[in-house]
């Protein structure tokens, strides 16, 4: 049995920002993640935005965390060194009955404290951004809104927690959790923990957990938002995140960058009772298109690479639940995080840890270690750059994913770093390997055998991110031969 002060359910960006913030203080932390690697549930499949903070209803725990993590977000992406870009964001609104809506989301984001809001006229927009719709009629301008990836964020948190002495148990679900004369005794596949208290970030699985231990019930909806990513050639298509106004044509989706160079649109919001349910389908992405063509005019969508799905917590009181579950002292839920939620997990995460604190003193680390040097690309990385790191280590010239030129040495870091890649999506997640035009079709038998021999496994044994999603069935040349 292993014996923790903390322990963290969920290894996604709310769970390993709370585990970052753990870590600065003198407990014992342990983070529980049924899944094979950090980044794999609603934190991997999301819009990457870093939302300025006008959207949340004034007073809610989403609109004070949202401007607190989006005012956090520049600072901490220097000192993890993950890729953030503050390009603004746009809200579109298409008729003139809908200027008071917009008015009103200008003072709620004001009440919110959002800084450099502002009204611009038609004209104003097209200025900003030529391929916006010719239909606009006004727009609110948040100078403060960003794009982010949500894998460097996430994977940035956690290998930061990682190294400051929070323990990560992987592929290691939470099935039961009982109270116990000192805290809690969670019951999993590999064994069972205990610990004082309990941090319970688990996404659209949150409710699970805190209903086995609290008699006032909640309850979580997954909400599928489906996707499409579009090729870097038209990355440039706009330059702000462009959101619409709701209207009688529905909700609407956005149209962003991506800080990588690729063009965004989605994601739809349809509520769902699976909470596994990741398919994309034909009406879902029609639907995204349509919508999203309301937005620009000339959506390129001949240049969509790939299409996906993720899932997104969504809570019946629509904010989300932060603190002691009733009835069970040292139970704390970070529940019911949806959107912005990605923006919100920096500050989110100081706020958990100071519920926790409060709950078991301790005093901070002297040895905390702030900050964090993410891998070394070849693909951002200047002439003088490149040279110097293929000087260092000759495999930083051994291209392997060719559409986003990430070399052998990127994925052996990846690999040998903390919280290191042992999957094909795990590589991708933390080099982009696999992740430009060709969709992994040249660069994943390569990776797998770089993953293989580093790992010391056979290249049978590697998975795509999961145990349960071994990449090779077999040899064909060895099949042939036994025929023969």
């Amino acid at each position: 049995m292993c014996m923790y002060d903390v322990i963290v359910i969920g290894a996604g960006v709310t769970g390993c920002g709370i585990a970052r913030e753990l870590s600065r203080y003198d407990w014992k932390v342990a983070v529980l993640e049924r899944a094979s690697d950090i980044c794999e549930g609603t934190s991997k499949a999301n819009s990457g935005i870093a939302h300025a903070g006008f959207d949340a209803r004034p007073g809610s725990l989403k609109a004070r965390l949202n401007v607190e993590g989006s005012r956090m977000m520049e600072g901490l992406s220097k000192e993890l060194d993950f890729p953030y870009k503050r390009n603004g964001s746009l809200v579109l609104c298409f008729r003139e009955e809908d200027r008071e809506t917009l008015k009103r989301l200008l003072e709620q984001g004001r009440e919110n404290g959002v800084e450099g809001l502002e009204i611009l006229e038609r004209e104003q927009v097209k200025e900003l951004e030529p391929n916006v719709s010719d239909e606009v009629k006004a727009a609110l301008y948040a100078p403060t809104g960003g794009i982010v990836c949500p894998f460097g964020l996430t994977i940035a948190l956690g290998e930061n927690a990682a190294v400051n002495g929070a323990e990560f148990f992987l592929n290691t679900e939470v099935r039961e959790i009982e109270k116990t004369g000192k805290g809690y005794r969670l019951l999993t596949g590999r064994g069972s923990f205990e610990a004082k208290a309990v941090v319970n970030a688990a996404g659209v699985y949150a409710d699970r957990f805190h209903n086995m231990v609290s008699p006032e019930k909640i309850h979580i909806i997954p909400r599928k938002g489906e996707y499409c990513l579009m090729d870097k050639k038209v990355g440039g298509f706009v330059s702000h995140t462009i959101f619409q106004l709701p209207t009688v044509y529905g909700k609407g989706v956005l149209v962003t960058p991506t800080v990588h160079g690729n063009l965004l649109a989605g994601p739809t919001a349809v509520d769902v009772e699976d909470p596994e349910a990741l398919n994309t389908t034909q009406a879902g992405i029609e639907d995204l298109l349509r919508r999203a063509s309301l937005s620009v005019r000339n959506l390129p969508v001949k240049q969509v690479i790939t299409s996906f799905a993720g899932l997104r917590a969504h809570e019946e009181g629509d904010d989300f639940i932060l603190g002691q579950a009733a009835g069970a002292p040292g139970f704390f839920d970070a529940a019911g995080i949806e959107s912005p939620g990605l923006t919100c997990a920096p500050a989110l995460g100081k706020y958990m840890a100071q519920l926790v604190r409060e709950y078991l003193p301790v005093p901070e680390k002297d040895s905390f270690v702030a900050v964090r040097k993410g891998i070394r690309g070849m693909a951002s990385a200047t002439a003088e750059e490149q040279k110097r790191l293929i000087a260092e280590n000759p495999l930083y010239a051994n291209v392997v994913c060719r559409c986003e030129l990430v070399t052998e040495g990127e994925i052996l870091d990846a690999i040998h770093r903390p919280l290191g890649a042992t999957t094909i999506d795990g590589v991708k997640r933390r080099t982009r390997a696999g992740m430009g035009r060709c969709q992994a079709g040249f660069c994943s038998p390569r990776t797998v055998e770089i993953l293989a021999r580093e790992l010391g496994k056979d290249a049978g044994e590697i998975c795509k991110n999961g145990e349960n999603s071994r990449f090779l069935t077999g040899y064909i040349k060895d099949g042939i031969q036994g025929e023969a």
